[in-house]
């Protein structure tokens, strides 16, 4: 046992008189890894609307059941999506939504600040899931 704990403190005097790293947070974020899955983002075309023709194979696959997809049929017969609900409170990041997607209408992002007052800020809609970060408009405590 003695011996371990030599070992022990020797790798703590070793790593004392290194010099820390540290990165100023707010200011500089750390650049996340290439295979990162952050926030679901759904992906959009030249006109601005969702690529999702809402065949909800993402909301069948979901593990953690937080994806709703309404579908429309519009005037010309063709499906499209009426409404997309993401609930981030239940999600798992598990990336099987994207994997389902038949047309490659959804992925994940690289957003990680995912952080809320309130639960109800975290379920998002279709036009905040078309965004890559997140803006937050309720103000809550320390928010000037």
């Amino acid at each position: 046992m003695g011996k371990a704990l030599l070992r022990g403190l020797l790798l703590t005097l070793r790593h004392f008189f290194r010099k820390a790293e540290t990165i100023p947070y707010p200011e500089v974020k750390r650049p996340v890894p290439e295979r990162f899955r952050g926030r679901p983002v759904l992906i959009s075309g030249a006109d601005g609307k969702a690529l999702c023709v809402a065949c909800g194979l993402c909301e069948r696959i979901c593990p953690s059941l937080c994806i709703s997809v309404i579908p429309e049929t519009g005037s010309d017969g063709v499906r499209r999506l009426q409404s997309y609900r993401l609930d981030l409170n239940r999600c798992s990041f598990c990336g099987l939504c994207v994997e389902a997607c038949p047309v490659a209408a959804i992925r994940m992002g690289r957003d990680y600040e995912l952080a809320a007052y309130r639960k109800e800020e975290l379920i998002m809609k279709t036009e905040e899931l078309q965004k890559e970060t997140c803006r937050r408009t309720s103000a809550g405590p320390g928010r000037g």
